[in-house]
């Protein structure tokens, strides 16, 4: 913060700290001399008279301690500009303290969790139990809570994967994210080459399509065995699916293939590495592990 804006914000919070104290001293000596003789100002609406009384004693005897406190509380944290307070407060050093003493108490727990490797690990009732309330907080929101995944976001519990579901690379995708792009091919192959192409897709997985689309779409399906492979087997190394099995990340109508051909995909898997920790990422791994080999 710049020397002036912290200037300003001393000035400004303290202006009004001495504005408030200077109402409530000058509101004491009005001058009550135009009052009626039964104290009203003379306003009378719809049998409603208005009275000029002085404020209790105990109201103002809060305001002015209200005052007192946010002099003291200005004075002892910070709140005005770039004034530290007194006592030397952060919100930051409160946060590493309260790590810290969350460290202290359930660091061994995560260490040991960390030691074991993750297929045994995944066997542990007790650490799929701290897993479980971890994933409810950090993965659950695209996942779900069951982690059955939705359009878009993987279903965990089964044993498709983009990256593969070996434990290191889960552990891999958990630290690092994953990032994947499928380029949209309305302006190559055009809306019939899209359309040929889809009834060949199709087919790979067993679906009834028409014939002729489906060949017609063989061919033209040579950029795509760049990424999926010349079977459409898919490539676990750049996360490329596979389109042989009736698993679909963003579903497998019809519909939504041609949907898929025609604008692409961006999908984002964000990392977790710095936010959970890599003990916390073991962790996690392992349940997720769990959740397709029970």
């Amino acid at each position: 913060m710049s020397n002036f804006w912290s200037g300003y914000i001393i000035v400004l919070a303290l202006a009004n700290i001495v504005a408030v104290s200077l109402l409530l001293l000058w509101t004491r000596k009005m001058d009550l001399s135009d009052l009626a003789d039964d104290g009203t100002t003379g306003h009378e609406y719809d049998g409603i008279k208005e009275y000029n009384n002085p404020l209790p004693r105990w109201w103002l005897y809060c305001f002015w301690g209200s005052i007192v406190f946010a002099l003291g509380y200005l004075a002892l944290y910070p709140g005005l500009g770039k004034f530290p307070g007194l006592l030397g407060w952060t919100s930051h050093g409160e946060l590493a303290a309260h790590e810290a003493e969350y460290d202290k108490e359930f660091g061994p727990l995560y260490a040991s969790f960390a030691a074991t490797p993750i297929p045994e690990l995944a066997k542990n009732e007790r650490a799929m139990k701290v897993a479980g309330r971890i994933f409810a907080n950090n993965c659950a929101l695209c996942h779900g809570s069951d982690a059955r995944g939705a359009s878009g976001f993987p279903n965990l519990t089964d044993g498709d994967w983009l990256y593969g579901g070996e434990p290191e690379k889960l552990v891999e995708t958990l630290t690092h994210g994953r990032g994947g792009q499928m380029p949209a091919w309305k302006d190559t192959l055009g809306e019939q080459g899209v359309k040929e192409v889809v009834a060949y897709v199709l087919s790979l997985s067993g679906r009834q399509v028409d014939e002729d689309l489906a060949k017609a779409g063989q061919g033209k399906f040579a950029p795509c065995s760049a990424c999926h492979g010349p079977e459409g087997k898919g490539n676990q190394a750049i996360g490329a699916p596979n389109l042989t099995d009736t698993v679909w990340l963003y579903g497998g109508t019809e519909k939504k293939v041609t949907e898929t051909l025609l604008k692409g995909r961006n999908g984002r898997m964000p990392a977790f590495g710095v936010t959970l920790g890599p003990e916390r990422v073991h962790l996690m791994a392992a349940y997720v592990y769990s959740l397709s080999h029970r």
